[in-house]
């Protein structure tokens, strides 16, 4: 039997607006958390973006805020400004009554519009932690009457470093409050930070990939010391030509600088991370769905957004912190049935990461070498021999053939042929050169067997090589 949002304890003015809006069935994270909300009980929620788990949180929230009182009633921390926004947003959707007030609070942003609505009233804020300390500091949010806080994103806020300013504001929140954590994973600061702020907590999971499903190939390309991956990851592509690939940056500011960099060697590419604006980010992923953009560079919390039917690679540029993000980030491809492809490349340093990545997706992944200058040239001949089959199909041929005749009476008809694929060929190639690889092979790090032998050590990559 299908449940509906009634049946999980919503009024009926909430189920209409849910209506008006085209959602009639709750999500499994919705069908667990809801009901336990609704009860005033503190919730764990492990699921990853796109389960509905923000719908989660905010309707049993709204069923409860008072809307004659203009205090804060309900705080929801997210890791950016980006993420933020979309939770505001669609708080306000998911209510009808002009009288809730919900405020973005965050970095970027106009500090004077924000103390402006503060002091006018607002029942929920929702906002980044540096932010919502530099107004608690100020005095100007006051969280006496805070009823509900939310942590949305957990991992990611501990990941971008935010972990200390989170136990700040729960320490500042009443004790008398109810509490709800959501994260995709799980890692042990998280847990502690749980098990220190949250009373009793109910813990709803939606059901996470164990192991990389096998239609999806998994490669690895080690960098030869001295090695920038900039200059790894172009003869990469080249050889690679993905048709729509997804590459996984940490920062904004190496999004921003690898799009350039691809851009300028004549890559369809762009970039798509939390300094965009919601226009912004609607325009590129129309486009990219579209195949106006090849490739998108994007960093983790603002690909989880991005979600395209036909993405043929993803290709990790830079490692995420949790292995887990692994498998959510490459688990992208490879979907509806199709075959997908997964390229990571790994500093001599982060070989230490490569084993925990084996160990969870249960399999030894294949070491590959940086493409040659050979192998990229006989890449784009096989694809010039491609092209050339097509146009020999093709009827707009036959309006070069009078020049051919031409040619023929003074030049062979190979020479002419060869000299018309040269000046195609020429014409075709990158703004950059593929370097060659000095190393012949590439062997996997002997530190990996000592790994297995000693697994439960904690890994701390060695940056100072």
């Amino acid at each position: 039997m299908t449940l509906s949002f009634q049946s999980l304890g919503l009024s009926e003015a909430g189920v209409l607006q849910l209506e008006k809006l085209g959602f009639t069935t709750p999500t499994t994270i919705q069908i667990q958390a809801i009901p336990e909300l609704l009860a005033g009980r503190d919730v764990v929620g492990q699921s990853q973006t796109g389960t509905g788990k923000t719908a989660a949180f905010s309707l049993p929230m709204l069923e409860r805020i008072d809307l004659e009182s203009r205090g804060v009633q309900a705080l929801i921390l997210t890791p950016t400004r980006e993420l933020a926004s979309q939770v505001t947003d669609a708080i306000r959707s998911f209510s009808s009554n002009r009288r809730l007030s919900v405020l973005t609070v965050c970095g970027g942003q106009s500090m004077e519009r924000q103390l402006r609505e503060l002091k006018r009233g607002v029942q929920i804020v929702v906002g980044t932690p540096g932010r919502v300390i530099d107004l608690l500091d100020r005095r100007d949010l006051k969280l006496d009457q805070v009823r509900w806080v939310v942590l949305d994103e957990a991992d990611e806020m501990l990941s971008m470093g935010f972990i200390d300013d989170v136990k700040k504001i729960l320490q500042q929140a009443p004790v008398e409050r109810q509490t709800a954590c959501f994260s995709a994973t799980m890692p042990r600061p998280i847990r502690d930070l749980i098990n220190k702020f949250l009373k009793s907590p109910v813990t709803v999971t939606v059901e996470q990939p164990k192991a990389t499903p096998s239609r999806i190939e998994q490669r690895v390309y080690m960098l030869p010391r001295g090695w920038t991956k900039a200059k790894a990851l172009q003869p990469i592509l080249e050889l690679e030509d993905p048709e729509a690939a997804l590459i996984f940056v940490r920062t904004r500011r190496a999004a921003a600088e690898l799009t350039s960099q691809l851009q300028s060697a004549g890559h369809s590419v762009d970039e798509y991370h939390g300094d965009l604006s919601q226009s912004q980010r609607e325009r590129l992923l129309f486009r990219f769905r579209g195949g106006q953009v090849r490739w998108v560079v994007a960093t983790d919390i603002a690909a989880r957004g991005l979600d395209v039917d036909h993405l043929t690679h993803v290709i990790n540029y830079d490692l995420p912190d949790q292995v887990e993000s692994y498998i959510h980030r490459i688990g992208r491809t490879g979907r509806a049935g199709k075959t997908g492809i997964a390229i990571t490349l790994i500093q001599p340093f982060e070989r230490r990461k490569l084993l925990l990545i084996e160990r969870k997706v249960r399999q030894t992944l294949q070491l590959s070498q940086i493409p040659t200058r050979s192998q990229i040239e006989a890449r784009r001949l096989a694809k010039l021999q491609d092209q050339l089959r097509e146009a020999l199909a093709g009827e707009r041929m036959a309006s070069f053939l009078p020049v051919v005749r031409d040619l023929s009476e003074e030049y062979d008809p190979l020479a002419i042929a060869a000299a018309a694929l040269q000046m195609v060929y020429d014409q075709t190639q990158p703004a950059w050169t593929a370097p060659d690889v000095v190393e012949a092979t590439v062997e996997r790090p002997k530190i990996i067997k000592r790994r297995v032998d000693n697994p439960e050590k904690p890994v701390t990559p060695n940056r100072s090589r």
